[in-house]
């Protein structure tokens, strides 16, 4: 994986010290890209080791188009938890601001929301959204199994009119699905790019979207592509950045993912695909900006 490692370096050796909105400081660069050849191995950065479940229970969360952060914490996923729909717990930094966002529940209108029911009207987690809205993941799976030519398979999480609804508003905001050669592409538009804590879990998710929809359609895996804009290590990262950049991505082999008990993309869990024969160096801990 040294394309993720390649991005690291650059942005250590070229970022511009950067504020941002969480108070904490960057070093940034503008854009970058990601590049990954599905054929040589599953994505999950070896350089310190990462928590797949976690990773694979969020985007099954993305997939049913849940906002309950709740359902999150019940399969012990805790990376949502300080963030809330604003509308019922409006963002701040005192610590009255994060009790009441970490106790609220609801997220809003987020990723998987906009994947499967784009634009529809937002009113709570709990609320029954089936055949509301537009299914934009549905109309992916339809494509590829029609139309696979298709140049249109685009699905965007970005919906300006429910920004302010939503915990956070996208950071990955888009992706496209092509095919080439009887095999998947899937490239990603990512606005903001937290490089040491959120870009490997980016990567794996998507590739794991990838993996999904090739099993869905009968088509073979081919390239996952990050398109990234500004591209960030946050301050308290930085030391953390230069130890991971000490070990060598050579080490050990990239795993490999299967999916056993498929069935459809719709119904599949997080549980049903495993990483095998994954190996890495140990944990480095980065503590997520709020």
């Amino acid at each position: 994986m040294r394309a993720y490692l390649d991005i690291v370096k650059k942005i250590l050796e070229q970022g511009v010290n950067k504020g941002d909105r969480t108070g904490t400081g960057t070093l940034a660069i503008a854009g970058a890209i990601f590049e990954h050849d599905m054929s040589k191995g599953f994505p999950l950065i070896t350089t310190k080791k990462m928590p797949y479940k976690v990773i694979a229970s969020e985007l099954e969360f993305f997939i049913k188009g849940i906002t309950d952060k709740k359902w999150l914490q019940d399969r012990k996923n805790h990376i949502w938890d300080e963030w809330a729909n604003p509308k019922k717990a409006p963002y701040g930094h005192d610590e009255e601001f994060k009790r009441r966002m970490a106790e609220e529940r609801d997220l809003g209108p987020v990723y998987g929301f906009q994947w499967r029911h784009f634009n529809a009207p937002y009113y709570n987690y709990d609320t029954d959204y089936r055949e509301q809205g537009i299914d934009q993941l549905k109309k992916i799976v339809e494509t590829l199994k029609s139309n696979p030519t298709d140049r249109r398979m685009i699905v965007s999480a970005w919906n300006p009119t429910m920004m302010d609804q939503m915990a956070l508003p996208p950071c990955h905001y888009a992706f496209q699905v092509t095919v080439l050669d009887g095999k998947i592409n899937l490239l990603w538009n990512q606005r903001s790019v937290d490089t040491m804590l959120g870009l490997p879990f980016n990567i794996a998710s998507y590739a794991t979207l990838l993996h999904l929809l090739a099993k869905e359609t009968g088509l073979g895996e081919g390239k996952l592509v990050g398109f990234l804009a500004d591209v960030h290590i946050y301050s308290n990262h930085i030391e953390g950045a230069k130890e991971q950049l000490t070990r060598d991505p050579d080490k050990y082999p990239l795993p490999k993912i299967i999916t056993e008990n498929f069935t459809n993309i719709f119904d599949w869990k997080a549980e049903d695909s495993q990483i095998i024969n994954y190996q890495s160096f140990d944990k480095i801990a980065f503590d997520i900006a709020v």
